[in-house]
């Protein structure tokens, strides 16, 4: 039996069934507002557990009145889908991994099939068979649309906590006036990199920053790709008119990067973020003396 006659074998039943969601909506929300997936979701208040029950049913109502039963893209469940995402992504931050989701979603069943059979006279007559198959298929294909949007939510949420992590990982301090620092700490990839140099351009902007320091003592390893964004990061401050100083170039990176030939001729080095700083402040005109000295001064202004 082909697709199609065994969509139009099922029609019949699934007219049903659509019938049965709009004239049972009310009972089956408030049957599903004490399920799972919904109490723990909706925990302002019932009425708000009760609402996206019956916003729920109405879209399977309508995706059993088009037939398409086993189709996750059926244009009903547009109206849902949003709903059911948010609703996966608030359980999957509580801990519930997407098994623990299709589970709750599993369990709705239940509650609708056994009001599907109450209609009939004979509820396992073969015509209530047939509607309480049309309805599993139905349930089934929901629980794949809700699958769907958790794994789609799941993959946002660690886009999103990956983001801040890079931005968390990679903070611009201001040092001076007209001086600004990014500590780098750990391995500098590309998608990093690119926060890096997006952080350290709007810095240079909102500080009117004249020296920008990036501070590779946390960096670990520095091979081609890794010169290759830093030298890409000061190209970018020195369009936005800041002169760029790599500071922390350990012993072993630096034997490194005469060893690939990487060629960081143009790109003004010092061995630390204090003498990165002292440059800075010097081309600035601020003069630091030692402390020891500074104490000497002032014993002497004393006397």
């Amino acid at each position: 039996m082909s697709v199609s006659e065994e969509n139009a074998e099922r029609e019949p039943a699934a007219h049903q069934v659509s019938a049965f969601l709009e004239r049972r909506r009310e009972q089956i929300a408030q049957r599903w507002a004490d399920a799972a997936l919904f109490r723990t979701v909706f925990t302002v208040s019932r009425d708000e557990a009760v609402e996206a029950g019956r916003a729920v049913t109405a879209a399977l109502a309508a995706v059993a009145a088009s037939g398409r039963l086993d189709d996750i893209r059926a244009p009903g469940f547009e109206a849902v889908r949003d709903q059911l995402g948010r609703m996966a992504a608030s359980r999957a931050r509580t801990g519930i991994d997407p098994d623990g989701v299709a589970g709750e979603v599993a369990a709705l069943r239940a509650p609708v099939t056994e009001l599907l059979r109450a209609e009939f006279p004979e509820p396992y007559a073969p015509e209530a068979q047939e509607a309480v198959l049309a309805l599993t298929v139905l349930m089934g294909t929901l629980r794949l649309v809700v699958m769907e949007t958790t794994v789609s939510a799941g993959e946002e949420l660690i886009a999103r906590q990956r983001e801040q992590l890079h931005e968390v990982a990679t903070p611009v301090i201001k040092l001076w006036e007209s001086t600004v620092a990014v500590p780098l700490i750990g391995t500098l990839d590309s998608a990093r990199s690119q926060v890096v140099m997006e952080s350290l351009l709007d810095a240079i902007v909102a500080e009117r920053a004249r020296y920008a320091i990036l501070d590779i003592t946390g960096v670990p390893t520095v091979d081609s790709l890794v010169a290759q964004h830093l030298m890409k990061t000061v190209a970018a401050a020195r369009l936005m008119g800041a002169e760029c100083i790599v500071s922390g170039i350990r012993p072993a990176i630096a034997q490194t990067i005469v060893h690939l030939g990487i060629d960081l001729g143009t790109v003004l080095t010092r061995s630390s973020l204090e003498d990165a700083l002292a440059y800075a402040l010097s081309e600035q005109g601020v003069e630091i003396a030692p402390l020891r000295a500074a104490g000497a001064a002032a014993d002497a202004g004393t006397r």
